[in-house]
């Protein structure tokens, strides 16, 4: 444990204006806890921010006392330990200000897409949200952020205009591509590894309506639904974006009916061309395998939950992700032989392929951090580790599915669904060779001791 000294918890008291706990605490149980439940962090002390002075407040003391830092607003991304420490919450900080003419939005640090989306749909735009709109705004930028439109759009950081961060050492900064753009490069899609994000400005996009949903047949049935849509994906203009899931859905009420219980093969579809257009494009689709309900439809911005339909409450979960070069027909034998209708016992919630390239593979306007732009499609998977039997065997399946789909794999991953870290070399993953280096450089400029070290987090270079 680190050790806190009382002085220093008199100074966050009088200071700050959110609460301060300690584990003995009433509030701290409920204040610490995230969206994953497989992470139980427990930190020495919790500080609820409820404004950028209270980030910086607490990161002046933790400098001071070599108290190292974690963050976190809803919790979604919390798949990793927190024994002790500080840990900063920031999901009393929901102001959202958009501008319509300027087409933005000022997102402050604990609001999440659908604080955005909710926003901004009066005004016939919408943010760059992922696949569950109840995801923080800021973890999920951070990573890069893939965007259920990225086909469209690109990533979410592509969108990003400024930051307002506060670094280590308590000095709070404004950047964007002009002022310190070294620290706004590291900002897009580093992670948390440089400060304390208490603000961001973003683009919005024209979104009033769009086809989504997704397109269920039974799981016995994966293989031509799966060959269908591989082959199929090499033939779709950028507007489709779609990705191909297996669920194998456990019979409780956090599953929405009438998914509960079941085995599926899913194409989730959002295509923001003519309705008819994309109808017509997803006819091989719907005639590859039975169809067992289809819920693709015109929707408006504000129900794009719709689409991935991801689960809308807590739950233990361990996720990873790969990126592919290409999923050939070898690769689909590969993928099927390991998590298909013939591994009956997979202990994997969900494998998700998500159909990436387009503008999701352009250059940016700005350098970022984001090492996902040469990938064809990413590879994810989610179990959930409910004691340590099941644990076991997620993790047995997750390592052997893995290393099945290496070969057709980039190497890489993603910081956002990486899953747990791992070591050095292992972190290193969710970013290319030089960027990793790069990010290390900044890391020594901004947080030297590495007091942001917990997550998705890598270690400063030697001066």
């Amino acid at each position: 444990m680190t050790t806190i000294h009382p002085l220093p918890d008199l100074f966050l008291l009088s200071e700050v204006r959110g609460p301060v706990l300690r584990p003995d605490d009433e509030g701290y149980a409920d204040e610490v806890l995230g969206f994953n439940l497989a992470a139980r962090p427990t930190p020495d002390v919790v500080v609820g921010a409820a404004a950028s002075g209270d980030v910086t407040t607490a990161l002046r003391w933790a400098g001071a006392t070599g108290t190292p830092v974690a963050v976190q607003a809803t919790g979604h991304g919390a798949n990793y330990p927190l024994p002790d420490g500080l840990l900063i919450t920031t999901g009393r900080m929901t102001d959202v200000r958009v501008d319509p003419v300027a087409r933005t939005a000022a997102v402050s640090a604990g609001a999440t897409w659908r604080d955005v989306v909710r926003a901004a749909a009066p005004h016939g735009l919408t943010g760059l949200h992922g696949s569950s709109t109840p995801v923080g705004v800021v973890g999920y930028t951070l990573g890069g952020g893939l965007p259920v439109l990225g086909r469209v759009h690109g990533y979410a950081v592509d969108l990003v205009r400024s930051f307002e961060v506060v670094t280590p050492d308590g000095v709070p900064h404004i950047v964007d591509a002009d002022h310190e753009s070294e620290l706004f490069w590291a900002l897009r899609g580093g992670k948390g590894n440089v400060g304390v994000v208490t603000s961001l400005t973003t683009g919005l996009i024209p979104l009033p309506r769009l086809l989504g949903g997704g397109i269920h047949c039974p799981g016995e049935q994966a293989e031509p639904l799966l060959r269908t849509w591989a082959e199929w994906t090499s033939t779709v203009p950028p507007q489709m974006c779609t990705a191909f899931s297996l669920l194998r859905l456990p019979p409780l009420p956090i599953v929405p009916e009438p998914l509960r219980g079941g085995f599926f093969a899913r194409v989730a579809v959002a295509w923001t061309g003519d309705p008819a257009e994309g109808d017509r494009l997803l006819a091989p689709l719907r005639a590859a395998a039975p169809v067992l309900f289809d819920t693709v439809e015109e929707i408006g911005c504000t129900q794009t939950d719709r689409v991935y339909d991801d689960p809308k409450d807590p739950l233990p979960v361990r996720e990873a992700c790969a990126l592919l070069r290409a999923l050939p027909p070898d690769a689909v034998d590969t993928l099927l032989a390991r998590v298909g209708p013939s591994v009956p016992d997979c202990p994997l919630l969900a494998i998700e392929i998500r159909h990436m390239g387009a503008a999701l593979s352009r250059p940016p306007v700005h350098e970022d951090a984001v090492g996902a732009r040469d990938a064809a499609y990413l590879l994810e998977s989610v179990g959930v580790p409910a004691g340590p039997e099941a644990a076991a065997a997620v993790e047995s399946a997750t390592a052997s599915l893995y290393a099945a789909m290496a070969p057709y794999g980039t190497g890489r991953t993603m910081p956002n669904l990486h899953g747990t870290p791992g070591d050095a070399s292992d972190r290193a993953r969710a970013w290319t060779p030089a960027a990793y280096d790069r990010l290390r450089r900044v890391k020594r400029t901004y947080d030297p001791a590495g007091l942001l070290r917990y997550g998705h987090t890598v270690a400063p270079s030697a001066a």
